[in-house]
């Protein structure tokens, strides 16, 4: 097996008009919303400039879900560097199936008992063909442990995927999983913010260590991340 890259960054795509009005996503393939596309393209520029390196021989390898959503996420990060942007749909958002497209206030109206077990991570959607976090977590990690040995140690992967995958990959890699079922273990990440693990390979082991969860630029912590019309106003 190749050397694994040097680092792993993790991030999940910009605002839609379906996280807009909570609405449940999985498989439903929507573009960004105008707020979601200022907040990848910030995104996109805090990246660059905190983890592409000017070192002659270092390499950045971009890959993104099948979905349009974290596609354009991707792009908004790849494009200025001229990357091209290579896509995985094992990376693809957990599906959720007979609740996809349906709002918070939706759910707990139709099906009251079940959306309070899905609450407390008592799995009341399981009862309505939603796939299991461990099936989403398996597949997710399948994945970086395959696109991790795709280049070698001078490269940084950047992977555009979406918030259930990357919090049910990362419970995956480091067994979490297996100690809390439930899954309940790690907070939801926020719109184009992003998680980072750094190589720590022992013996050709799969192995890594996170050094950040739920980062994001230094707009997201103001309430122009979702009003960017407020952040224009002050640089104007």
């Amino acid at each position: 097996m190749s050397m694994q890259v040097r680092s792993i960054t993790l991030v999940r795509h910009g605002r839609t008009a379906y996280n807009k009005a909570g609405r449940i996503q999985g498989w439903v393939d929507i573009p960004l919303d105008a707020t979601g596309q200022w907040q990848v393209e910030q995104t996109g520029r805090a990246l660059r400039d905190l983890y592409v390196t000017s070192e002659p021989a270092a390499r950045q390898l971009v890959v993104a879900s099948d979905l349009t959503r974290a596609q354009q996420s991707a792009h908004a990060f790849a494009d200025p560097l001229g990357l091209d942007v290579h896509v995985d749909g094992r990376l693809r958002e957990r599906h959720f199936g007979d609740w996809e497209g349906m709002s918070m206030d939706e759910l707990r109206a139709a099906f009251p008992d079940d959306f309070d077990l899905w609450m407390r991570g008592l799995g009341g959607e399981m009862r309505h063909r939603a796939e299991s976090h461990a099936h989403v977590g398996a597949r997710g990690w399948d994945a970086l442990r395959d696109w991790s040995h795709r280049a070698g140690s001078d490269t940084d992967l950047f992977v555009f995927s979406h918030g259930a995958l990357i919090e049910n990959t990362i419970q995956e890699m480091y067994g979490i999983g297996e100690r809390f079922p439930d899954f309940v273990s790690i907070t939801s990440m926020r719109n184009a913010h992003w998680a980072r693990l750094v190589d720590a390979r022992i013996d050709e082991d799969d192995r890594w260590i996170l050094v950040d969860y739920n980062h994001g630029p230094a707009l997201a912590d103001t309430p122009a991340w979702d009003d960017p019309g407020e952040a224009r106003g002050r640089d104007e």
